[in-house]
């Protein structure tokens, strides 16, 4: 990955904050000033803070880890589908489901239900309805796949999940600190800093700023896909060895 310049996060506009007077006292630490009422974050905190978490998300990934992405405001929703369908990584853009992760057989359950009635429209199982039947069908695949077509291929809970605005998706948030998940997060300075593993602290809410952050962590997921552990290849087992230390291959005396 190309190291990240103070320069580009600037030109980004990741350095604004939220009004001072709605600002979160933990976030003191990843705050640089306050100008015209506006907190200032400090640019070489939100470098170190996207480049750890850069960093952390590549160990998962060459492990062969899952990342579930979170971002559900509207700034969030194309950089996150879009770093999420490159690097083949499930995705949530609409809603937050409370008990998606604490409730995860529950879950298991609706992605069933989708993944069975697309199959069942595919194989044309649907005809034999009527046309308002068939309608209603298709707005119930239609709202499940807004609310989980982009972890219909989960099949188990994520090793970790990179997230915009962990203030927004703060449901989110403690399911996964409940079960131990690591939660990577694009923090602004409205944010709790506590539960988040890693922070990366900085502007949550403009497009040119989550576009950056977003797109940055995904290019380094793809990095790491590329030099990904593969699993090594089957070795032949060993011919087996007699008492006297002979193989098993050799031939008997006449």
């Amino acid at each position: 990955m190309e190291e990240v310049t103070l320069q580009q996060l600037l030109e980004a506009g990741c350095h604004f904050g939220h009004q001072a007077k709605k600002w979160h006292p933990k976030m003191k630490p990843y705050l640089f000033d306050v100008r015209e009422g506006i907190h200032i974050f400090d640019l070489v905190k939100t470098k170190a803070g996207l480049e750890e978490a850069a960093k952390f998300l590549q160990g998962l990934t060459k492990s062969g880890k899952t990342i579930l992405f979170v971002g559900t405001k509207r700034q969030a929703h194309d950089p996150i589908q879009k770093a999420a369908r490159e690097t083949g990584m499930p995705y949530v853009t609409h809603r937050w489901l409370g008990g998606s992760l604490t409730n995860w057989d529950q879950m298991q359950k609706s992605l069933k239900k989708l993944s069975d009635m697309k199959s069942a429209k595919s194989r044309g199982e649907y005809k034999k309805f009527t046309k308002r039947e068939q309608l209603l069908l298709d707005r119930e695949i239609a709202r499940l796949e807004k609310l989980f077509g982009g972890i219909t291929g989960l099949t188990k809970m994520p090793d970790a999940i990179f997230v915009v605005d962990s203030k927004k998706e703060s449901t989110m948030v403690k399911e996964a600190n409940s079960l131990k998940i690591p939660v990577v997060a694009l923090a602004d300075s409205n944010c709790d800093p506590d539960p988040i593993t890693v922070i990366i602290p900085g502007n949550d809410d403009g497009t040119q700023s989550v576009e950056f952050i977003v797109g940055y962590i995904g290019q380094a997921i793809k990095e790491a896909q590329s030099k990904a552990v593969k699993p090594a290849e089957e070795k032949t087992s060993p011919k087996s060895t007699k008492p006297d230390g002979s193989t098993g291959s050799e031939e008997k005396p006449s």
